[in-house]
């Protein structure tokens, strides 16, 4: 059975860290990120069982409606809170004001979304927090789930809330470690079959996870059939997730994405399979810089103006959506299920493979064992290493991914490596290690 609540210590701690922090000196802001999924509205229930406050969420609606529901709930930690009040930037006085002489945690959940209901709501806060803060005990937390739109609000110089934040927290997905017990607690038994299924579907988003496994979906069969069913949450998220950060020009990036998850990772490749007459370079860097969607990769050890450049999507859940959902719309579209679960099964093999390397890199990040991780190729020949570490005392291991360990070939790996330790390795000696799904 599913506990109610995993991981995130470290991150609850920080916040009722601030909590504290309110308690006894003065008000204190954090910014809570993070996609959709990820568990911001969980860590923020969890901090309110433990200390008085209140949940507030911004719901795209008239700023009298939600002043309404605001009210609502904050008489119910606040009894004699002013009633009213049409205007957000009147509300929140009103709660600096009552938290001269009480401390009060106040999540507001959303929090971007102020843009569409009073702009101008973000110049208040600030007017307010720099008139009031340091004579008031709020613990305010901001979570907003829309990357752009909250870098934008707090590291954009020109916003009125840059700087205001004194702490900043960005929920990542759960690591190997917590997947594993997530899956354990459900299915005692599981085999790594099963483990890797659940990654690659899910790539650790807790929300995911969660819905799978209390359906019971903890192997391959289960899964792709729950993910492919008419109605399925799996069907329209990677849509939801992104029409709002990219607006208008979500069409181009959509493409890139597919193409990027379709196995196409350099821009000339992906460039040409667009025609080749646009220039696609301006995307991929907003990709990377503004929606911190993509990742950039160069062969470990490569300089920074190498043009040995690969990309990658980040998100191991929008890998698969745009790998299949955005990819088989016309299936979905007419509602042939039946054909996009087999096109889904059929793939499981390769694109797991591919997810089973995702693994390992990250459970070298997480062991904190190295110094550098990274993949090693050279572009115009067949030549390629998929992970290589050097740990803290500099010693360094070339690894070889395969599913099946009866799939590795040790000589090959030393012919690739005798060429990657001429390159940038002189006077090294190099390990091999083959990684496989017994290893998980």
């Amino acid at each position: 059975m599913l506990k109610n609540f995993y991981d995130r210590e470290q991150e609850l701690q920080q916040l009722m860290s601030s909590a504290q922090y309110a308690r006894n000196r003065h008000s204190t802001m954090t910014v809570l990120t993070g996609r959709r999924r990820i568990g911001k509205t969980s860590l923020g229930q969890m901090l309110l069982k433990d200390n008085e406050g209140v949940y507030l969420f911004v719901g795209r609606k008239s700023e009298t409606l939600l002043c309404e529901e605001f009210e609502a709930a904050i008489r119910g930690v606040i009894p004699d809170f002013p009633t009213g009040q049409r205007r957000f930037s009147d509300m929140f006085h009103s709660l600096l004001m009552a938290t001269r002489t009480k401390t009060l945690t106040v999540f507001i959940d959303e929090f971007q979304d102020f843009e569409y209901v009073n702009p101008s709501a973000f110049s208040d806060i600030q007017n307010l927090w720099d008139s009031y803060h340091h004579e008031t005990h709020i613990n305010l937390v901001l979570s907003g789930s829309v990357y752009t739109m909250m870098n934008k609000i707090f590291r954009d110089a020109k916003e009125p809330l840059f700087g205001r934040a004194d702490s900043n927290i960005q929920l990542k997905p759960f690591s190997t470690t917590v997947i594993k017990e997530m899956l354990y607690d459900v299915k005692p038994g599981y085999c790594n079959e099963d483990l890797l299924a659940l990654y690659t579907y899910t790539g650790g988003i807790p929300k995911y996870m969660q819905l799978l496994l209390e359906h019971g979906c903890t192997d391959k069969d289960s899964i792709i059939h729950y993910i492919t069913r008419e109605n399925s949450l799996f069907i329209e998220e990677g849509r939801y997730m992104l029409i709002q950060e990219f607006g208008k020009h979500y069409e181009t990036y959509f493409t890139i994405l597919s193409l990027l998850a379709s196995g196409e990772l350099t821009q000339a490749n992906i460039q040409a399979r667009m025609g080749g007459t646009q220039n696609i370079g301006g995307f991929l860097k907003r990709l990377e810089e503004d929606y911190d969607l993509i990742a950039k990769k160069r062969p470990i050890r490569a300089k920074p103006a190498s043009q040995s450049v690969r990309y990658e999507i980040k998100d191991i859940f929008l890998k698969f959506w745009f790998r299949y959902m955005e990819k088989y719309r016309s299936l979905i579209e007419i509602g042939n299920y039946e054909q996009l679960r087999k096109i889904v099964n059929d793939d499981y093999t390769t694109f797991s493979g591919l997810i089973l390397e995702r693994w390992f890199r990250a459970k070298c990040q997480e062991s904190q064992q190295y110094v550098e991780i990274g993949g090693w190729w050279l572009p115009d020949q067949k030549m390629e290493i998929d992970i290589v570490t050097v740990d803290t005392d500099g010693h360094v291991t070339a690894h070889e991914v395969k599913r099946l360990q009866s799939r590795y070939n040790p000589r090959k790996l030393q012919e690739k490596c005798d060429v990657m330790q001429a390159k940038i390795f002189k006077g090294h000696d190099i390990s091999l290690s083959c990684l496989s799904i017994d290893d998980m």
